[in-house]
């Protein structure tokens, strides 16, 4: 049977991208818990360019890159689809997908940003979750796959948990649910599914990590 390992990192939504879709798929596999700020030996092997999680390591074979090894795992494992079967359906969710991944940057420039800049980077997300609202998810029922959560759903799972814990380390309000009431919906879906559900990182855990992290880094900006 094929070995299959995961490098990750508990608070790394793009870790848990590759956790769900191995869990949504019923892959067994070995999860490799990464401690970012002492990365160890073997995960610098496995991806000696970004030297980043997560990694999937497939029969010793090593993907890296979140939408690479989600694609990937779709390929190789294909129950349960993460794509559309239908040529112009799958590539409006790639489409999605790349918009998603191209907006990722907003979460760390959020978490970095202060004064005239952290407002800046607040007006930048709520122009993301206008076009979500407006354009990604007009027809969207329950998912963006439908009745069933797809790999554009899991693109997008920054803004159903991540954006909610940096608000709380930053004292912000950004997701405002009546002014994206689609948005909101969509998360309340999303969130409810038993894989995703059961396979969250705690907000507290998280805004008390990231806090801490905060913190260390003003110190030092201020040292």
């Amino acid at each position: 049977m094929a070995v299959v390992k995961l490098f990750g990192a508990w608070f790394s939504t793009y870790a848990y991208r590759v956790i769900w879709a191995l869990k949504l798929k019923g892959i067994p596999y070995e999860y490799i818990e990464e401690d970012l700020f002492n990365k160890s030996p073997l995960l610098l092997q496995y991806n000696p360019i970004h030297k980043k999680v997560p990694v999937l390591v497939h029969d010793g074979k090593p993907i890296y890159e979140s939408t690479v090894i989600l694609q990937y795992i779709d390929e190789i494992w294909p129950q349960n689809p993460l794509l559309p079967a239908d040529p112009y359906d799958r590539a409006v969710a790639l489409f999605w997908i790349k918009f998603a991944d191209d907006k990722g940057y907003l979460m760390s420039k959020l978490y970095y940003a202060d004064g005239e800049e952290q407002q800046a980077v607040v007006k930048e997300w709520l122009e993301m979750l206008e076009v979500m609202e407006e354009h990604a998810l007009i027809r969207v029922k329950k998912f963006f796959g439908g009745d069933k959560i797809n790999m554009v759903d899991i693109a997008f799972s920054f803004v159903a948990h991540w954006l909610g814990v940096f608000e709380d380390v930053l004292g912000l309000e950004i997701f405002e649910p009546h002014k994206f009431p689609r948005v909101s919906s969509w998360i309340q879906n999303f969130k409810s599914i038993p894989v995703i559900k059961d396979n969250l990182p705690g907000a507290n855990k998280m805004s008390a990590f990231y806090k801490h992290v905060r913190e260390m880094m003003l110190g030092s900006k201020s040292n």
